[in-house]
């Protein structure tokens, strides 16, 4: 093995099936195509004899001016060397500085490597080049959604009272947010609880417009109830509790994972997504990379667990993540914005939740897999039925350890299956689901993205991070309305 050598990614169950290269050539980047050149021997003899030049001056006058050329010489060289000194000692404290300020970087603009001040953020100026510091001013907070404002002179999220609101708010926030008047689902008091500590009301003096241009601070909640709002009716389900635990799975009954959606080309079957909203789905960015990264191509199949069936849906936008990197699959997920919105009057077709802020998913937390991929590794078609499996969360520290993932795992991933193998996705799931149960609703932990093999000991799969993607998919739900 080749020290520093990048990260092979041996798992062709993860490429599109649509894509007729399902078995490439291995590619040995350490491959020598042409002979090394023996090394250059110069004509030239290696050493050169010294012969004194003839002297033309008197010994006395060649003594002084040996003198003088010394101290010339040492003026020269101390010069020099302060320069150099002084170039070090200034690259040094830049260096420095920008660690330092980079490591106290307060508010990073989204996607963007520009920093701006706390106070900066939410304060009706727009400070970073997309505007991402105005854009996500607002947010839902842990599995109750909680409305939270954020308050840049305070640089701490506060919890709205229901002292002062009006229930005509609810729906312009959610909008506010990137969904759709059309799907809101209400709104709902719940009681303080210990880990609710800075709270705000509606300054009803000042005409409402965004939430946080309209609060005022509080000490404490008078009535001691805060806001929670149900932008969607999201995470519902027929799947009873998990009862069996794709490669290793049981087939799925309808109902169960409405949210399951099959990306095809000319009706083949490539990549699986997630709805989350009437118009959008989630996939994986490596699906629509390259020449797949063409909207008009693209069917979405909704409401059936047969993959030839359900109802069709074409594609207006495709979107990809800006940062997402091919070779090491970091940042991997897109979203694909239907031209026609998603009906939800059935229980065949539903959203999954977006995981809201303070949800960090416990090492072993119990998620369930869905797809129609592969069901045994190199097995030579999709699955016509929709599969499911229950998989357990792997900690990035466990995956990160040199007999599993050797640390290629970034901030923007999360593992999930067994290190003993057995129960995993596999080709022609990507995209889909990682999805978990949380306060009797379903929410969406992660894509499928890559993997080594399939339910290969030790290489479980690796899943698109949504925590980590969760500003982002709200900004482009604004922008792409």
């Amino acid at each position: 093995m080749y020290p520093n050598a990048p990260p092979f990614y041996d798992n062709n169950g993860y490429q599109p099936e649509y894509n007729n290269y399902e078995n490439p050539p291995r590619y040995n980047v350490y491959h020598q195509p042409y002979p090394i050149p023996p090394p250059y021997v110069s004509p030239v003899p290696q050493y050169l004899p010294q012969v004194a030049p003839h002297q033309s001056v008197e010994a006395n006058q060649l003594a002084n001016s040996k003198t003088w050329l010394q101290a010339r010489r040492k003026k020269i060289i101390c010069a020099v060397t302060t320069i150099v000194i002084l170039a070090v000692a200034i690259i040094i404290v830049a260096a420095l500085c920008w660690y330092f300020l980079s490591a106290r970087c307060e508010m990073k603009c989204g996607t963007s490597s520009n920093c701006v001040r706390a106070s900066q953020w939410c304060d009706g100026t727009e400070d970073c080049p997309n505007g991402a510091d105005e854009a996500n001013c607002v947010r839902l907070y842990g599995s109750n959604f909680i409305l939270q404002a954020y308050d840049p002179a305070k640089s701490t999220w506060l919890s709205v009272c229901f002292d002062d609101w009006n229930s005509r708010y609810g729906s312009m926030v959610c909008q506010s947010m990137g969904y759709k008047r059309s799907s809101y689902d209400g709104e709902y008091l719940e009681s303080v609880t210990t880990d609710l500590k800075d709270f705000a009301s509606i300054n009803t003096s000042v005409p409402f417009g965004k939430l946080y241009r309209s609060i005022r601070t509080r000490d404490f909640c008078p009535s001691r109830k805060v806001i929670s709002l149900r932008c969607i009716d999201c995470g519902r389900s027929t799947k009873q509790a998990p009862s069996s635990r794709i490669v290793g799975g049981t087939v799925a009954r309808s109902g169960e994972w409405p949210w399951q959606v099959s990306l095809q080309i000319k009706q083949s079957h490539v990549c699986g997504g997630s709805i989350i909203t009437p118009e959008w789905i989630v996939t994986a960015a490596h699906c629509v990379e390259g020449t797949y990264a063409y909207a008009l191509l693209w069917t979405v199949y909704a409401g059936s667990i047969q993959k030839s069936g359900g109802q069709a849906y074409l594609v207006e936008r495709i979107i990809s993540h800006p940062n997402y990197n091919s070779e090491t699959k970091d940042n991997d997920i897109a979203l694909m914005k239907l031209k026609t919105s998603l009906s939800f009057t059935g229980s065949n077709i539903k959203p999954v939740c977006l995981p809201n802020a303070g949800m960090p998913w416990t090492d072993t937390q119990s998620c369930w897999i869905s797809g129609w991929g592969y069901t045994y590794q190199g097995a030579g078609s999709t699955s016509s039925v929709l599969m499911a499996a229950n998989v357990p969360l792997i900690s990035s520290k466990i995956c990160n350890s040199p007999s599993v993932y050797n640390g290629i795992i970034t901030s923007s991933m999360i593992c999930a299956g067994y290190l003993s193998g057995g129960v995993d996705t596999c080709q022609g799931d990507s995209g889909g689901p990682l999805v978990t149960k949380t306060n009797d609703l379903w929410w969406l932990v992660g894509d499928t993205s890559w993997g080594t093999g399939c339910a290969k000991r030790n290489k479980p799969g690796v899943y698109g991070n949504i925590t980590v993607f969760l500003d982002w998919i709200y900004h482009q739900m604004q922008t792409h309305t």
